[in-house]
């Protein structure tokens, strides 16, 4: 049979490896940075680098910096020798590289300096998200270009998860980013309360599914198998567990929403949904495991092995979890808490972060055409990096239920035993400092994995160009007179398996949201509940510059224990002109959504200059620069009109009223503040954030 040569483009993958290695570490020094913030106030020491802004930019970097360039080393290594084919185009993997390493450079700049959408994993302004979509057609393209000229019949499975993962992310980021720009780095979200929360929750669930689940899965089939030296245990299992898992996977966003203004029905599909992943799961965790089957000798003496295994289990784990948090009566425990960040990270810090190190150990010695440095080191790495994730997810599992117990405890008498929501902060401190120590021992063995790398590169010699030959695919149909049907007819069609792929996960985000946005009476309105005023909208805007939604909730759940602390429970029309929507995730400061003309406007003064002073023993870091800076509100008019456009009903020609409004109610808080002893300025920072917490949930009447 005829045959061809060609070569492998390896130094893609060596760009790809060094970024992977390079945004670890700095994505895990942000984390623990970010850890210590809470148990150490003092560490915030900058405006910059306050817990508010800090925290997007650690998962940030951890998710699309580390795992993504992860994502993108495996790629370019399997994809090459799964189809027996270079890449279509060393030019559109360069400009993939060198673009995608940008976008995280503007992420990390524009995130410190306070441009954020706010929107979970999702709070780059628009302009980078431009970018992102740009680079992620680049991929694609190039992608489809490498599967197109294969010298492989057949896609092996690991392909059909990295199809799965770029058309899918390409439709959530899209989607999710709908956004009406005010100015080069401000904009608002076209969606508004219920419909943001669902759009951004079946985004924020599935970015978890198609970027840091579907393409690790793929490299999941690569690598075990390759490490192993056997193949996958079953390709019967491999098609139900990709199919059903890109099917179901998408429905499950709203199980996010549990308890909120959403929807019953679609809070009762995510459920649902979110319990049938745990076969396809567990069905893609059993096939990777048993492909090791009577291998266990060979894992306990393989580092690559251990950490494979490692990663896999702590899939099976974060995949059987993730349905048991989405049960409604595990949801009232654990939402808003710790026990949510255990979760989380046994999913990063295992299964990303594991598999991550276990394919750079695979990858590397072949790269550099040599043999590991030192396997004692590599072991020594694995068991360092276990001792932090458990050091990490036991004291916050640990810490979440203490959350969770702590807010619904009642004395006889009926009333909250914990009605200071400082007391059951207080009493996590001793689990974050653990929590901290655990992220400690996690950067030191991935340090030592650098050091190990560095050295075995150093003993070896880099193959830039990999020589490889295969017969074309002509030659190979010819040769094989066997007619295929079913799901081998599928695999040799790569075209109609995309098209499929898109179908499959079209029909449950068409059906998961569509509804909020073609039925009115969804969102039933409420007569009382008004536009912002100028003042409010630019405090509002200062809120969501600090990052205050990554601590402070605005979501009160019909429980008791959260009506008797925080008043009387959300409604959905009362967020109908909050774009975006800022219901937040965790609780590691009280929920605020009542929080106005609960205190005077000299509380939140002291408060934002020194918690301590309001709050005697809180950890959340002062704020002297609002105190200090003057208000920009040049952009008025422009955020008017803007979010006019997308259904705010301010007046026409509003916006020429807009600077007066906003000086009288500016004027009036700065008087009131004079009244109480402390002189201001009425174009401060201060007096715009106070006017906007001063409004929250005022809107309706405390029943």
């Amino acid at each position: 049979m005829e045959v061809e040569k060609f070569r492998y483009d390896n130094q893609i993958v060596r760009l790809f490896f060094f970024a992977t290695v390079f945004w670890g570490i700095i994505g895990f020094i942000a984390g623990l940075t970010a850890a210590l913030e809470l148990p150490f106030p003092w560490v915030n020491f900058s405006a910059a680098t306050t817990f508010g802004r800090l925290r997007p930019v650690h998962t940030n970097a951890v998710i699309f910096a580390f795992v993504g360039n992860g994502i993108f080393l495996g790629y370019y290594y399997s994809i090459q020798r799964l189809l027996k084919t270079r890449n279509y185009s060393d030019l559109l993997s360069r400009i993939h590289f060198w673009g995608w390493q940008l976008i995280i450079v503007a992420a990390a700049i524009t995130l410190f300096a306070g441009f954020t959408t706010s929107k979970e994993y999702a709070e780059l302004e628009w302009p980078i998200d431009i970018a992102i979509a740009v680079i992620w057609v680049v991929w694609g393209w190039n992608m489809i270009g490498t599967i197109l000229r294969r010298r492989e019949r057949h896609m092996y499975v690991a392909i059909w998860f990295y199809i799965s993962t770029f058309v899918t992310v390409a439709v959530l980021h899209i989607v999710n980013s709908f956004e009406i720009p005010v100015t080069f780095m401000k904009s608002y979200s076209l969606y508004a309360g219920v419909q943001d929360a669902l759009v951004q929750w079946w985004y924020g669930h599935n970015a978890v599914a198609f970027f840091l689940t579907t393409p690790y899965l793929g490299l999941m089939y690569y690598f075990v198998p390759k490490a192993a030296n056997r193949p996958i245990y079953s390709y019967k299992l491999s098609i139900i567990h990709f199919w059903a898992l890109i099917f179901i996977y998408i429905w499950a966003g709203p199980h996010h929403l549990l308890y909120s203004a959403t929807p019953e029905w679609a809070q009762s599909l995510g459920t649902v949904f979110s319990i049938m992943l745990i076969a396809p799961s567990w069905g893609g965790m059993l096939n990777g495991l048993l492909t090791l089957r009577g291998a266990w000798d060979t894992v306990r003496k393989d580092p690559v092995l251990k950490f494979l295994v490692v990663a896999i289990t702590a899939y099976g784990m974060a995949t059987f979890e993730g349905p048991m948090l989405s049960i409604k009566g595990v949801n009232a425990l654990s939402h808003f808490t710790d026990w949510t960040i255990a979760h989380v990270h046994v999913g990063a810090l295992g299964w990303n972060g594991f598999l991550t190190f276990g394919m750079i150990y695979w990858v590397v010695p072949r790269l550099w055409k040599t043999k590991l440095y030192s396997i004692k080191l590599a072991n020594w790495h694995f068991w360092i990096g276990t001792l932090g994730i458990l050091f990490y997810v036991i004291p916050m599992y640990w810490s979440g239920i203490t959350q969770g117990l702590m807010w619904k405890q009642f004395t006889p008498d009926g009333l909250l035993q914990y009605p200071n929501f400082l007391e059951t902060v207080l009493q996590l401190i001793p689990m974050h400092i653990m929590r901290a120590i655990g992220g400690t021992l996690y950067i030191i063995g991935a340090v030592m994995m650098i050091y190990n790398l560095f050295k075995t590169a150093r003993a070896g010699s880099f193959m830039a160009d990999e020589e490889a030959e295969a017969p074309p695919l002509r030659a190979q149909i010819e040769h094989d007179d066997k007619t295929y049907w079913g799901h081998r007819w599928l695999e040799s069609r790569p075209i109609r398996f995309t098209i499929l792929a898109v179908v499959a996960i079209l029909i449950g985000s068409a059906i998961g949201n569509l509804p909020m946005f073609v039925v009115e009476s969804n969102i039933p309105t409420i007569a009382s509940v008004k536009p912002y005023t100028p003042l409010e909208l630019e405090g509002r805007d200062i809120y969501i510059r600090e990052g205050c939604v990554g601590c402070h909730s605005q979501l009160i759940r019909p429980f008791r224990n959260e009506t008797e602390r925080y008043g009387t429970y959300s409604k959905a029309g009362e967020y109908v002109y909050d774009h975006p929507f800022l219901w937040g995730s965790k609780r590691t400061g009280p929920d605020l959504w009542r929080v106005g003309r609960k205190y005077p406007d000299a509380w939140h003064y002291n408060h934002m200059y020194d918690p301590t002073s309001m709050s005697p023993g809180s950890i959340m870091p002062p704020y002297p620069w609002h105190i200090e800076n003057d208000l920009d509100y040049s952009n008025i008019e422009a955020k008017i009109s803007a979010l006019r456009s997308i259904g705010v009903p301010y007046p026409e020609g509003y916006e020429q009223q807009a600077r007066a409004d906003l000086r009288k109610q500016a004027e009036g808080i700065a008087q009131g503040l004079d009244a109480a002893g402390i002189r201001t300025a009425w174009n401060k920072e201060i007096i715009a954030l106070t006017a906007y917490l001063q409004r929250l949930g005022t809107d309706i009447r405390a029943d």
